[in-house]
């Protein structure tokens, strides 16, 4: 159903990002990416690594690193798939926001709502 390819809006180091395979209906399940949390406390010592540019607020007193390919999503202010989090299953549940066409490089809004057209973190001064 998803693929990771070499993303033309990606400027990383390996500019990838997630791709569908296939169509993929709007509401559809298209990933469940495990979840590692540990305190925001902890934080700090992420923030000394390249780790800190994928980390995910993950409730109120924790941050997420994602397994699979939930680090991988590349961000849009006009998203096609939309995130929730699964605090009983320790998991990001990815979802078709809109219909998807195979190929379509699939995008979240990083801000964790699809209205939310507030400057990203890394990008504030």
């Amino acid at each position: 159903m998803i693929e990771i390819k070499t993303s033309s809006i990606s400027d990383g180091e390996f500019n990838r990002g997630v791709f569908a395979t296939c169509d993929i209906k709007k509401g559809e399940l298209l990933h469940e990416a495990p979840v590692i949390s540990y305190p925001n406390d902890q934080h700090q010592y992420i923030e000394q690594t390249i780790l800190a540019d994928y980390a995910f607020e993950y409730g109120i007193n924790h941050s997420a690193i994602l397994l699979g390919y939930g680090m991988l999503f590349n961000h849009s202010y006009q998203p096609n798939a939309v995130y929730e989090i699964s605090f009983s299953d320790h998991t990001f549940n990815f979802y078709a926001f809109t219909d998807i066409k195979a190929g379509d490089e699939i995008l979240i809004n990083y801000n964790g709502d699809v209205d939310d057209k507030d400057p990203l973190w890394f990008n504030q001064d």
